[in-house]
């Protein structure tokens, strides 16, 4: 069983900056895919970025040039800095992962966590 922790959120000025943090719990070797997806009230959830393991990103329009995504797949950890925020940012961010290899196992099931709030607001 796989358990991804989110941390980092709260309340932000706009054009201000935010660094979210997750980290995979359980046996893992590697991880295919993680990434930062966020779901802003009565809208669906939308991904933001993710990072494969090769270290390949890729971002939603709407945050390229300001958020950044890292991390290490091998150790089950992914970041996202976020700057230059804006309001319409505001939303919880959910951490996930997809494809964990274990020392001798593969599960191909998505993980989530359980968001954490970003709210970007004088």
């Amino acid at each position: 069983q796989v358990e991804l922790v989110e941390s980092g959120g709260g309340l932000v000025q706009p054009g201000g900056s935010l660094r979210l943090s997750c980290a995979a719990s359980g046996s893992i070797l590697s991880i295919n895919v993680m990434g930062w997806y966020r779901q802003a009230p009565g809208k669906q959830r939308e991904l933001v970025a993710d990072i494969s393991r090769g270290g390949s990103t890729r971002y939603a329009e709407s945050v390229k040039g300001r958020f950044t995504i890292s991390g290490d797949n091998a150790d089950g950890t992914v970041y996202l800095q976020m700057s230059s925020l804006k309001p319409e940012d505001t939303a919880v961010y959910y951490c996930r992962s997809a494809g964990i290899w274990g020392e001798d196992s593969f599960d191909p099931k998505e993980y989530w966590g359980k968001g954490t709030l970003v709210t970007v607001s004088i």
